[in-house]
């Protein structure tokens, strides 16, 4: 994936409040690492929007 195309995936954080983490090391909620999680403040927003691609995060509903 481009630099470009990474713009289009939201840098926000995609924990929805469900935090359990199982035997394979990610949350449950968001599918996060605990490397992730624990690292999410000091991530550029390129990073953060990586993260997000990686786990198919597309923005939370805010229609709510």
């Amino acid at each position: 994936m481009s630099d470009s195309s990474l713009s289009i995936v939201p840098a926000t954080s995609p924990c929805i409040k469900v935090c359990v983490i199982d035997l394979s090391g990610e949350c449950r909620g968001c599918r996060r690492t605990l490397a992730e999680i624990g690292g999410w403040s000091y991530m550029s927003l390129d990073a953060r929007r990586a993260v997000n691609q990686r786990i198919g995060f597309r923005g939370h509903d805010e229609q709510r």
